[in-house]
């Protein structure tokens, strides 16, 4: 069974999420941009269960009965077209055992079900038959792969309309620091704007493009990073 102990982690969109990476110096580890949400408006992030299924859905089960309420169970079947390896029952169970949601390097199926429950999910797509093959014999597989991403079960997952991003726990607090400051700003922004000043006057844009004339190379990130403004834009 899960452990009592919730390992929530705070969930931000993936968009300020990817800027802080780019602002820390550390690798933007995305998954295949042709995972999409099963239905807009989910956003979630919360540590990796990674499981390999092999046809049979006692590992996806084993998966479950070791995660604990917040997780994210990430599931590889190889990106298989020919079936899809999770439905609603399987999508309750996670539910049911308060994980945060279910990202699938394959094809789900049940989809009207899995909408209703409001379990969120991430795949490949919708398809109706499930597995025909016989799984092999042998312990389960712990390890995933989002194609040529590998998911480590120090990862944390976050996932929203945008797509799906992996992060190291270890690098987490920073980067969620970093992302809710770009967050804040961009609302700042936002605000203004909606208010009549227009982006292009927040961000001097007229002093950078006369400036730019006799300094061809000057980008508009440095010269936001040398007067102290935002710079993810």
């Amino acid at each position: 069974m899960p452990s009592e102990a919730s390992t929530s982690v705070t969930a931000v969109p993936t968009a300020p999420l990817a800027d802080a990476c780019v602002r820390l110096g550390l690798p933007i580890r995305l998954a295949p941009v042709t995972l999409v949400p099963v239905r807009r408006g989910m956003l979630i992030a919360g540590p990796a269960v990674p499981v390999t299924h092999a046809g049979s859905v006692d590992v996806l089960l084993e998966a479950i009965d070791d995660a604990s309420p917040g997780d994210v169970l990430v599931v590889d079947n190889g990106g298989r077209h020919d079936e899809a390896c999770v439905g609603d029952l399987i999508a309750l169970e996670a539910q049911n055992a308060d994980l945060a949601g279910i990202v699938i390097w394959g094809r789900h199926r049940d989809t009207a079900q899995i909408v209703d429950m409001g379990m969120p999910l991430w795949s490949l797509g919708a398809m109706p038959p499930g597995p025909r093959r016989v799984p092999p014999a042998g312990a389960s597989m712990r390890t995933a792969w989002l194609d040529g991403v590998e998911v480590h079960t120090d990862d944390v997952i976050a996932a929203d309309d945008d797509g799906v991003l992996l992060i190291a726990a270890a690098e987490w607090p920073r980067v969620l620091d970093a992302a809710q400051q770009i967050q804040q700003t961009e609302l700042v922004q936002a605000e203004r704007m909606r208010a009549g000043e227009s982006l292009r006057a927040q961000l001097d844009f007229a002093g950078y493009r006369a400036r730019q004339r006799s300094e061809p190379e000057l980008s508009l990130r440095r010269y936001l990073a040398e007067r102290g403004g935002a710079i993810e834009v």
